[in-house]
């Protein structure tokens, strides 16, 4: 039986602190892969900034470029519309049966659980992995496989903030993805 890692997200842009995760879950885990899966339309937040769905993903697809054990998901682009997990890991269940699904999640969205669309019927397709995340409590009544990692406070607004006001975003994405941003004219700059 296969063990695949799934780190969903915006990634609008993806930045150090999603590979940071995917790799040490991956790690911590002895997963075979972590797929980087970006949203289509997220259920919980609106899409901010003006990367398409399209180059939310390419920009993944850039980030996770020679790294070994990560790979990238276009399962719910290409599917379109709201994203819902327990549509996506129902779908993806039945087409990889012969696959543990690890669901990577942060302490914010741990705490968030009990509000997910069909968390119970969720949690038998799955196994939850926590991640703790600066200012997040990470508690829930639900079982979460909690791994510890070095906590980084990074997210994508930071970086989409940093290119509208012409700052810095070193270290904070892949060279390639800031390339790829910039040629793009994404997010302002």
């Amino acid at each position: 039986m296969k063990r695949i890692g799934i780190l969903g997200g915006t990634f609008n842009p993806p930045h150090m602190g999603h590979l940071i995760i995917a790799n040490e879950v991956r790690h911590a885990l002895d997963l075979d892969e972590v797929r980087l899966m970006p949203t289509a339309s997220p259920p919980h937040k609106a899409a901010s900034g003006d990367a398409t769905s399209y180059q939310r993903l390419r920009m993944v697809e850039l980030a996770v470029e020679g790294i070994e054990g990560l790979a990238v998901s276009s399962f719910e682009v290409e599917r379109g519309g709201v994203s819902y997990t327990y549509d996506t890991m129902k779908a993806l269940s039945t087409c990889e049966p012969d696959t543990n699904f690890h669901f990577i999640i942060g302490g914010d969205m741990i705490d968030m659980l009990p509000n997910w669309y069909r968390i119970d019927e969720l949690m038998e397709l799955l196994t939850f992995v926590g991640v703790g995340r600066p200012g997040a409590e990470g508690k829930s009544k639900y079982a979460v496989k909690m791994v510890k990692i070095p906590e980084i406070d990074l997210s994508s607004t930071l970086i989409r903030n940093r290119f509208a006001e012409g700052g810095t975003v070193s270290l904070l994405i892949p060279a390639n993805v800031e390339a790829f941003i910039r040629k793009e004219g994404l997010y302002g700059c």
